[in-house]
């Protein structure tokens, strides 16, 4: 879990640094000016609690891989022209937003939102000033019952592994999420990198001061692969991480099971 202002993932054990990388695919423009409609809206990131927001409504849905980035902050809406709910910043993590569009209505896009509750989207303009586009060919999918992640590119499996999940009083939280940002803690044990996602643990509003953010990271003692041992975070085997770290930001998760 991500934890403190200093995100230290407390529940996990890594103090990791602000850095993190974008999406692939991506042309960067400059930075556009905050568009009208921002002001006193509440920022979508990992430590907000967000109100009148959509719920989603399809966590087993795929998608074609569009995600976007807004190079400045844009509103996001409880519908398409309808009211504006909160604020997409240009950064998360210390890192680019990227967010998964997962319905598209006209220009109108719905993104997944990084914020409580769980399964929070909202709407933003596809014509905002400055949005950037790039198309993911990863997924991520965690099986709970089975312990077992898998990676999948262009929908075909690129591996699978055994993984440690939340135990019963700390569930791993399922629905559909995303690869939110990629860490490097200044200490390298037990992880040399942290991935948080978009999606919070369900039953601890907070861990060591934080959001209580749901994170895949590595773990040094194999013989907690296969077994229901943590907070909630996914701990997965080093050489697994490194082959994690080059999803994309923005990449569609799946937590079943």
């Amino acid at each position: 879990m991500l934890a403190g202002p200093g995100l230290l993932l407390g529940g996990c054990g890594h103090s990791p640094a602000n850095t993190a990388s974008a999406g692939d695919g991506a042309k960067r423009t400059a930075p556009a000016q905050a568009p009208a409609g921002t002001s006193g809206a509440p920022e979508a990131t990992t430590y907000a609690r967000l109100k009148g927001v959509p719920h989603d409504d399809a966590p087993d849905g795929a998608t074609g891989g569009l995600v976007v980035h807004p190079a400045a902050p844009v509103p996001v809406l409880d519908k398409p022209g309808g009211r504006t709910v909160a604020t997409l910043p240009a950064q998360e993590l210390g890192g680019p937003t990227w967010v998964p569009v997962v319905q598209s209505s006209g220009d109108w896009r719905r993104v997944l939102l990084p914020s409580r509750p769980n399964g929070a989207t909202g709407w933003i303009s596809g014509s905002a000033s400055g949005l950037l586009t790039a198309h993911t060919p990863y997924t991520v999918k965690v099986d709970l019952s089975r312990r077992r992640l898998t990676l999948l590119k262009s929908g075909k499996p690129a591996g699978a592994w055994p993984v440690a999940v939340g135990g019963a009083k700390t569930p791993t939280p399922t629905g559909r999420t995303f690869m939110l940002a990629n860490l490097a803690p200044a200490k390298k044990t037990p992880s040399p990198l942290v991935l948080p996602l978009g999606t919070h643990s369900a039953t601890l509003d907070t861990f060591g001061g934080g959001p209580g953010t749901v994170a895949l990271h590595g773990w040094p003692d194999r013989s907690v692969f296969g077994k229901a041992v943590t907070h909630g975070c996914v701990r997965v085997p080093q050489d697994v991480l490194q082959a994690l770290a080059k999803v994309p930001l923005g990449s569609l998760v799946f937590i079943d099971g």
